[in-house]
């Protein structure tokens, strides 16, 4: 049980982890903060926080558990808002989608009390952003993903598997690098996709036609499109060097399947799709089991 949560970043990611808390009794009280006073307002309005905090200083103030829940770019400053009140008790935790550029900058801003920091990504989330979309229950059966470093406390990361454990989360631990090698792959890059796929239908005079014929594929391909802007543009940058390196790959394969198209070679077509066709299949199954167990 914790006594108070300092929560910074009232939003969907930040608001969901603070209902959850709630719904668990890990949490006697929760006090807010965000960048913007009327999101602050609406969160408490709506129960997911107790307490609004007019700065993210006032916010930790008193927290024994401190989540950042702020775009990847806005961390470094977030922790130098907050670092003159943070103690070798406080657990600190992020929710961010990379991780060696979050991990830099805590190692940058707070230097020997570094250690009291676990970085974590749950692997989770919606289309819709904001606190009104915040869900006690978002979390519950999701992997997390905790990326400890070598000055990462004992007792806080202990501390830190606990909490999601609690929350019915799927508790994995790896090095950021591999983190961000792995997220770079099955995540960053699909979004980066969908984003250049719909800008590329949208940059044609007949887009409007073509949208009105898209059927239950294009919609499942493109949900992630509709994502937050401003994060998502924050996690391609931050992780640019691995995506960079993702993409390139994905365009060796896009060019080899142009290639049996262009060459008009349908067994050579035909085996690439069947490739990607069982790899999808093997990892659809592998998920349902993980997911039963």
């Amino acid at each position: 049980m914790f006594e108070q949560l300092g929560l910074i970043g009232c939003g969907l990611m930040g608001g969901s982890f603070a209902l959850a808390l709630k719904k668990a009794g890990l949490v006697k009280r929760v006090v807010g903060y965000s960048k913007s006073p009327s999101t602050t307002e609406k969160a408490r309005q709506l129960g997911v926080i107790d307490v609004e905090a007019p700065s993210a200083l006032l916010a930790v103030s008193g927290a024994d558990l401190v989540l950042l829940a702020v775009p990847v770019a806005a961390t470094e400053a977030t922790f130098k808002a907050i670092r003159h009140l943070v103690t070798s008790g406080t657990l600190i935790m992020d929710v961010g989608s990379t991780k060696r550029e979050v991990i830099d900058a805590a190692r940058r801003v707070l230097k020997d009390q570094v250690g009291v920091f676990v970085p974590a990504h749950p692997i989770t989330g919606k289309e819709l952003s904001g606190v009104e979309h915040a869900d006690a229950e978002l979390y519950r059966g999701r992997q997390v993903i905790l990326t400890p470093i070598e000055r990462t406390q004992t007792i806080q990361l202990e501390k830190a598997k606990q909490v999601w454990t609690a929350l019915g989360c799927e508790v994995r631990q790896m090095s950021p690098e591999a983190h961000d090698a792995a997220y770079a792959a099955v995540s960053h890059l699909p979004h980066m996709i969908a984003f250049a796929l719909m800008n590329a239908i949208n940059g044609q005079t007949q887009s409007d036609a073509f949208l009105s014929l898209a059927g239950p594929g294009f919609r499942d391909f493109t949900r992630i499109a509709a994502s937050d802007p401003q994060v998502w543009r924050d996690i391609l940058i931050s992780n640019r060097e691995e995506l960079l390196a993702q993409s390139r790959m994905f365009q060796r394969a896009l060019h080899t399947i142009e290639t049996a198209i262009v060459s008009g070679n349908p067994d050579a077509l035909e085996a690439l799709i069947e490739s990607a066709s069982e790899s999808r299949g093997k990892w659809r199954m592998t998920a349902a089991v993980k997911h039963q167990a």
